[in-house]
């Protein structure tokens, strides 16, 4: 039967190759961007993320089978905290009343490989406290220093393990709703293909991110996991960052994670 999804991010990249991938099985999706989507939104503001939940509820008719909390920024800018981790948190917390109406609830985000790489401990701490005032001032500072670029794998690394925290919980696997993520490498696009231009750059993003297994990973790749773990077939997969990232995270981390 068709599921209905709610899709962030929808208009590019990833959320974009996910959608498309949903469609193309029969299944619905109600995509928010800030622009070339069903809800246009921006989910760096709390009055966006409360736009975001009413709107998917009347898109939805109060019933959403799967919700894919995609959208996110890289800049090493305030922005990408409020986006990154209070954008996806206001997503999936806000959506999970309509997702308790589903038979076989989802629910899904990306994370990344940067989660693994080193974070600001204080800006992880205010985002996993929840406060985003604070944790807004502590990345602008973060952006005026030297360390700017931690504020993207803060952000990856909060939302990881508020995932993980929360997956287990009676509000989430108690009430059936599967709950995970994906860490992806480096992906292909437009952006990222600069980076590649010729055998030598790639050589050279290869030895700084390691991905041994077939090396950068294209957007519809990762849709495809993410959409197995929106589907009804996954009925006990829950509180998992499953990493796609050609090997990085298996060289990276070795046997520490055990």
């Amino acid at each position: 039967m068709s599921r209905t999804y709610l899709v962030t991010g929808a208009a590019s990249g990833i959320g974009q190759a996910t959608a498309e991938r949903l469609r193309s099985q029969g299944d619905r999706v109600i995509g928010a961007d800030l622009h070339d989507a069903d809800i246009q939104v921006d989910l760096s503001t709390a009055a966006g993320r409360e736009e975001l939940i009413a709107r998917a509820g009347e898109l939805s008719g109060g019933t959403l089978d799967g919700v894919a909390a995609i959208a996110g920024l890289a800049a090493p800018i305030a922005a990408t905290v409020a986006v990154n981790y209070f954008g996806a948190i206001g997503t999936l917390t806000g959506a999970r009343p309509l997702l308790a109406t589903s038979s076989a609830p989802r629910a899904v985000a990306v994370s990344s490989i940067s989660s693994l790489q080193p974070a600001d401990t204080v800006l992880v701490d205010l985002m996993l406290a929840g406060d985003e005032p604070r944790a807004l001032a502590r990345a602008e500072e973060l952006a005026a220093g030297t360390d700017a670029h931690q504020i993207y794998a803060s952000s990856k690394q909060a939302l990881s393990r508020w995932l993980r925290r929360t997956a287990p919980t009676a509000n989430w696997a108690g009430a059936k709703i599967a709950l995970n993520a994906v860490g992806p490498g480096v992906v292909i696009t437009p952006m990222t293909r600069e980076l590649m231009a010729t055998p030598e750059s790639v050589a050279g993003l290869l030895e700084m991110v390691p991905m041994p297994l077939n090396g950068p990973v294209q957007p519809t790749e990762v849709a495809d996991l993410l959409c197995w773990l929106l589907s009804e077939g996954n009925s006990h997969v829950t509180g998992q960052i499953v990493f796609i990232d050609g090997g990085y995270d298996a060289m990276t981390r070795s046997d520490t994670v055990w």
